[in-house]
């Protein structure tokens, strides 16, 4: 029987596995659609930000309540997984609590612990859901929050909830058998698996073996089954938030990316000296009409995002009624990449299936509203940048297509003719002084 549990064991593990490896490769060749990009420098500072931001959940804690009881299931998750190596050991060795004789009473401390954690997973989980679903929240009920992206939110939570539930009873009911069977480790009283004892005392010895058994499968397989599908669902962030925010941009903010092919030709205009050891820079497309034209870091922004909504309840346009979302920008942005990544994965069209991220995903009334105030890019707990998104649609809009509003075709003609938003000559612009020259004289 304890062969036959190995080996399915192992099977199991080897299944998830190799579905964990296939969806990370695909991921992984869905953010290489987006153009190339060094972000090789300052690695420091690249390290020091990742270190505050997602390790650290530095901007989290501007609003205290839910940063608490969002670290208590972040540091749950961090620590209780180191439970799991003991359980994968286990599984593949056929032993029962592998590391209990070796650490002593320090095992004991350990447990209780993880069940410490495990109990305040619990509660975050809970509250969190009363959050989402009763509270009235607003940016937990915008219009890009659909079936899908409520349903994930609140399964990922019954599903953590579900999974604290079958390790405290796995312990509660292996205390009993302890004093039951020798072949049980002892480890200790454990606090709060201790509590459910009572529950499971009158079960027979065989009836807890079942309990202890199904209790330990089910948090097992529970934990394999939860790696896999936060791989699909917005938790990837989990995982994601550590390149994320290694890779984000060192620049000050409010610093736009200037279009190398455009900035050489104001150059030449200007009559100033370009770098002739430079290879002159490839112009394929201005701007960003699908996820090709962005860049791989625009791509694993959208991987990374949380859809907690922070970007879009501080967005100045979102709040007075305009369709603008931050946060529907990199859904959008994830679900294209997605599209086109299994599109190809199939032998499809990908690219050329007569789609595109702009128009068919967003639209140019989403991206004229937005003011560039970065006040998404301050929200974001990760460091995601819809900004630079926007940024690259409206530039294929205002370069590729001249589709940009009247107003501002005027106000770029402006600037191009008399180096101004406002239509009149560079050698009037003083002229403003004069007047306080006059009155000062007189």
């Amino acid at each position: 029987m304890a062969y036959l549990q190995q080996i399915l064991f192992v099977l199991t593990l080897a299944i998830a596995v190799y579905i964990l490896t296939r969806r990370i490769k695909t991921i992984k060749g869905n953010i290489q659609l987006g153009k190339d990009l060094d972000l090789s420098n300052q690695p420091s500072q690249r390290f020091r930000n990742m270190l505050l931001v997602a390790f650290g959940q530095q901007k989290m804690f501007k609003k205290v309540i839910p940063a608490f009881l969002h670290l208590l299931i972040y540091v749950g998750f961090l620590v209780i997984n180191i439970e799991v190596l003991e359980f994968i050991l286990d599984g593949i060795l056929g032993t029962h609590r592998l590391f209990a004789p070796y650490l002593g009473g320090f095992y004991n401390l350990l447990m209780n612990v993880f069940e410490c954690l495990a109990i305040g997973v619990l509660v975050s989980c809970v509250a969190f859901l009363v959050r989402r679903n009763v509270l009235p929240i607003e940016r937990f009920k915008s219009a890009e929050m659909t079936s899908w992206p409520k349903l994930d939110a609140n399964l990922i939570l019954v599903i953590e909830i579900i999974l604290m539930v079958a390790i405290l009873t796995m312990n509660a009911s292996d205390q009993i058998l302890q004093g039951r069977d020798a072949h049980y480790t002892t480890t200790g009283p454990l606090i709060f698996s201790g509590l459910l004892v009572p529950i499971f005392e009158p079960m027979s010895t065989s009836s807890l073996i079942i309990v202890e058994r199904f209790a330990w499968w089910f948090h097992i397989v529970g934990i394999l089954a939860f790696a896999v599908y936060v791989t699909y669902s917005k938790h990837l962030h989990i995982f994601m938030a550590f390149p994320n925010t290694y890779y984000s941009s060192l620049k000050p903010k409010g610093e736009m990316n200037n279009m190398d092919s455009v900035t050489n030709e104001v150059h030449i205009m200007l009559g100033i000296q370009a770098d002739q050891s430079a290879p002159p820079a490839e112009v394929g497309r201005f701007g960003a009409k699908d996820v090709n034209d962005l860049s791989w870091l625009n791509i694993m922004n959208a991987y990374a995002c949380t859809e907690c909504g922070r970007c879009t309840a501080e967005c100045p346009a979102n709040q007075t009624g305009k369709k603008l979302s931050p946060r529907k920008i990199m859904m959008d942005t994830r679900d294209r990449a997605e599209e086109v990544g299994n599109s190809l994965a199939k032998g499809g069209k990908g690219l050329e299936d007569g789609k595109s991220l702009l128009g068919d995903y967003i639209t140019q009334e989403e991206i004229n509203a937005c003011t560039s105030c970065n006040a998404c890019v301050e929200a974001c707990p990760v460091n995601i940048n819809p900004l630079e998104i926007i940024l690259e649609l409206r530039r294929y809009v205002a370069m590729e297509e001249s589709g940009s509003p009247a107003s501002w075709n005027s106000m770029f003609q402006n600037i191009e003719t008399s180096f101004a938003p406002w239509k009149f000559a560079p050698t009037d612009r003083f002229n403003w002084s004069q007047e306080l020259k006059e009155e000062s004289n007189s």
